[in-house]
C-alpha cells in the first residue's frame, strides 16, 4: 500500500458517516477493532459497543475532513495520525479532533484495528482559580449593576443559561427577557444591596455565596432582609450569575391566626 492510499482509508470511513447506518460505519472496522471515540469514556472493543456509538453519534450528521496527516507503513499494517474536523449536519457545528487509525489487511480488503480520538486538548476548559475572597466581591459587581438603574446591565451579570427566582414574583426567570423584566421593575425601588452573612463554597469553575443580605430602598428610604443564594460560573472569560434564589426572611412573613366563629362576633 502506498501513501496516498493509506490516506484515502479515510474517505471511506467518512463515506459509511454519510449514509447514517451504523452497521455500514462498523463493517469498516475490523474483526477484532478497538475504538476509543471522541464523545464516550467507554472503549468500544467489539461489533455491538462501536455500533451502539455511532448510533448516536450518526443523529449529530457528521462529515470529516482530514487537516493533518502522519502516515507509517509496514507489513500488512499501517498507521494515519493527525487532526480532523467534524461539520455536523444536524445543527452546522463545527469540531475539531486528533485522530489515530491503524488499519490491517483482512478478508481481502484494509480495515481499521484501532482507532482513538480526542478533543483537542488546550480546548478543554480548565479550572478557573478563585479565592473566597473573590467570590464574596462578585456580589458587589451585581449589586454596581443595580446601582445604574439599567435592567440591561443587571442581566448581563447572569450567565448564559441563568436562573432566577426572585424574591417579590411567583415566576421563575429563566431566561434574560425574564430577567431583564423582574428588573424593570425591581429597579424603580433603587435597591442598593448589603451582605450580612456569607457563607461560600467553591468547585471547578463555580463557586457559590449563600447567606443573608439586606437592601435599602432608595425611593422610600426603606429596608427589605432576605436570604440569598448566588452560583456563579466562569463564562466567556468571567464569573457569571448561574444560579440566583432570593426570598424573604421566613419568620417575618404573616401567618394566619386562627379564631372562631364565636369569637368573631
Amino acid at each position: 500500500i502506498t501513501e496516498a492510499q493509506v490516506k484515502n482509508l479515510f474517505f471511506l470511513w467518512n463515506d459509511a458517516l454519510s449514509t447514517e447506518d451504523p452497521i455500514a460505519v462498523a463493517n469498516r472496522y475490523s474483526s477484532d477493532a478497538v475504538l476509543l471515540p471522541t464523545v464516550s469514556d467507554v472503549p468500544r472493543t467489539n461489533r455491538d459497543l462501536i455500533v451502539d456509538y455511532f448510533e448516536g453519534f450518526l443523529k449529530k450528521k457528521p462529515q470529516g475532513e482530514i487537516l493533518e496527516s502522519n502516515v507509517i507503513m509496514g507489513s500488512n499494517w499501517a498507521q494515519d495520525a493527525g487532526i480532523y474536523e467534524f461539520t455536523m449536519g444536524a445543527d452546522g457545528s463545527k469540531v475539531k479532533g486528533r485522530y489515530t487509525f491503524i488499519y490491517v489487511f483482512e478478508d481481502g480488503e484494509w480495515k481499521i484495528a484501532q482507532h482513538h480520538s480526542s478533543v483537542m486538548p488546550e480546548s478543554i476548559p480548565t479550572s478557573q482559580p478563585i479565592t473566597e475572597a473573590q467570590v464574596k466581591n462578585l456580589f458587589f459587581l451585581w449589586n454596581d449593576a443595580l446601582s445604574t438603574e439599567d435592567p440591561i446591565a443587571v442581566a448581563n451579570r447572569y450567565s448564559s443559561d441563568a436562573v432566577l427566582l426572585p424574591t417579590v414574583s411567583d415566576v421563575p426567570r429563566t431566561n434574560r427577557d425574564l430577567i431583564v423584566d423582574y428588573f424593570e421593575g425591581f429597579l424603580k425601588k433603587k435597591p442598593q444591596g448589603e451582605i450580612l452573612e456569607s457563607n461560600v463554597i467553591m468547585g471547578s469553575n463555580w463557586a457559590q455565596d449563600a447567606g443573608i443580605y439586606e437592601f435599602t430602598m432608595g425611593a422610600d428610604g426603606s429596608k427589605v432582609k432576605g436570604r440569598y443564594t448566588f452560583i456563579y460560573v466562569f463564562e466567556d472569560g468571567e464569573w457569571k450569575i448561574a444560579q440566583h434564589h432570593s426570598s424573604v426572611m421566613p419568620e417575618s412573613i404573616p401567618t394566619s391566626q386562627p379564631i372562631t366563629e364565636a369569637q368573631v362576633k
